[in-house]
């Protein structure tokens, strides 16, 4: 963990800085009058046209770019943590590290999510999400919660592509990991969003599906870890 501490710190302060710097550009996008807002949401219908009802031009392509850092930082952290581990140097790939990295990447994707985000909505709009939502004690829980949800699939991400790197021929064990595990969570993914994304949320069948996830990446995870080791054990020495 301390080997691999100092790396990933430097990408989570790049990260949050990028993530800084846009909400300062946002707020002046809303001083100019550059940036504005759609009071009217859509009723009645699946979640996500509720969210995308309330952007206008602009602050839809303030989210794209929100969503785009949170998606850059989880990749990163994936392709650093697999890095760290192919350089050696006393550190080595395990399913615990690859988790809590994995964790700690979904909790600092998601603050840049986040605070990027504040900036898109006005303060109307935030009072009036805010006061239907529990409290911040809850939210907190909730969020790192769901953030070690993501690590479960990042940590799998980041053990994978350490089983691919520990083969004789890395790149083509990455395309085949890619395009076996893609296309597992790419079910899963579609199976989760679309019992989420409707007008009235089914909690038993986003709780079924939220479970398979978590099923199916701890599976990956181990897996790939079973792989890592085995590669690693058929190396010559010296």
């Amino acid at each position: 963990m301390k080997a691999m501490a100092r790396p990933f710190g430097t990408l989570f302060l790049i990260a949050l800085a990028v993530a800084l710097v846009g909400r300062v550009g946002l707020a002046v996008m809303d001083a100019t009058g550059t940036l504005s807002y759609d009071y009217i949401s859509a009723a009645d219908v699946p979640i996500l046209d509720v969210v995308c009802s309330i952007l206008t031009g602009s602050a839809l392509v303030a989210f794209m770019y929100a969503a785009s850092l949170a998606m850059a930082v989880s990749t990163a952290g994936v392709a650093l943590y697999g890095f760290l581990v192919w350089r050696g140097e006393g550190v080595s790939a395990r399913p615990a590290t690859a988790f809590l990295w994995g964790w700690a990447t979904a909790l600092v994707a998601i603050a840049c999510l986040l605070v990027t985000v504040s900036g898109i909505l006005s303060a109307v709009q935030v009072a009036s999400m805010s006061s239907k939502l529990p409290g911040t004690a809850v939210l907190v829980v909730a969020l790192v919660g769901f953030a070690a949800f993501l690590g479960t699939l990042l940590g799998a991400a980041s053990m994978t592509v350490s089983a691919c790197l520990a083969r004789k021929r890395p790149g083509r064990a990455l395309v085949v990991a890619t395009l076996g595990c893609g296309l597992v969570v790419m079910v899963l993914t579609v199976g989760t969003f679309a019992a989420i994304n409707t007008a009235s949320i089914n909690l038993a069948a986003v709780g079924g599906w939220f479970a398979a996830d978590l099923a199916v990446n701890l599976i990956i995870l181990f897996a790939a870890n079973a792989l890592a080791k085995k590669a690693t054990a058929s190396k010559p020495v010296g």
